[in-house]
């Protein structure tokens, strides 16, 4: 965890977020592979944030993560809200597209896990396609359950590949990435969520100006309108933070 030890974070509703940009991630997940395994990195929003009040083992997973990057506009509102604002955004989608080009710089080799039949592999196509010379180890679908997970990891552990991405959605990846970590024997694992869906073209992303405009999330309601109870998770999260800090600002007064 060297390479994350002196990055600023910000705790949300007690699970904790690093504070990098998209840059300083794709120098940190160099390092990762240049420092060797393992190294789970995790992508946080407020829908993970209140998943991870009720289900204890995800949020120590969440905070024991050697990268926790800031995936979603409301940490940013949070963050200002506590008066500390954090640099940017870092998306799971951004993240994979960077890492596929950090790889075909430096010689590294991707694994891609998860998603629907042909997914992973399309995702690898359009990779590959955008950066010439990149090397996939592998894709595979398969899924998070346990009696499929030995059989998997031997797949992976096989074809050693330098950067492991799971797409099997939260918490479910990220419970099997840190219940296997140790024996995958990969530098680095990081559950992507629908990211493989964006990059292979199954699901359209927001227009770059929604994107900046923190907008995406409107977005997707939008166009898969069934989401909307999971799209609760964000007011329910700035409610809780505002009511966190009115308490810590009460408490302070009170000192």
């Amino acid at each position: 965890m060297t390479a994350t030890r002196e990055i600023a974070s910000r705790t949300f509703l007690g699970v904790r977020v690093h504070n990098v940009s998209g840059a300083e991630t794709m120098g940190l997940l160099d390092a990762f592979v240049q420092e060797g395994g393992p190294h789970h990195v995790v992508t946080v929003n407020p829908e993970f944030v209140m998943e991870a009040q009720g289900v204890p083992e995800f949020r120590g997973i969440l905070n024991n993560a050697h990268l926790a990057l800031p995936d979603g506009v409301g940490l940013l509102l949070a963050a200002r809200i506590q008066g500390a604002p954090m640099k940017e955004r870092v998306t799971g989608v951004d993240t994979v597209v960077g890492a596929a080009a950090l790889a075909a710089r430096k010689g590294y080799r991707l694994f891609l896990l998860g998603a629907a039949p042909g997914v992973a592999e399309e995702t690898a196509r359009r990779l590959q396609q955008a950066n010439p010379g990149l090397e996939i180890a592998g894709t595979y679908g398969g899924s998070p359950a346990p009696e499929e997970e030995d059989e998997i990891v031997a797949r992976i552990a096989a074809a050693a590949p330098d950067m492991l991405f799971v797409a099997y959605g939260a918490p479910g990846q990220d419970i099997w990435i840190a219940r296997n970590l140790h024996r995958l024997n990969v530098p680095v694992a990081m559950g992507v969520g629908g990211a493989f869906d964006f990059i292979a073209g199954r699901t359209k992303r927001a227009p770059r100006w929604m994107q900046r405009a923190g907008l995406e999330w409107l977005y997707r309601l939008v166009r898969e309108p069934w989401r909307w109870r999971r799209m609760l998770a964000l007011p329910r999260f700035l409610i809780r933070v505002v009511a966190e800090r009115v308490s810590g600002r009460a408490e302070g007064s009170q000192a």
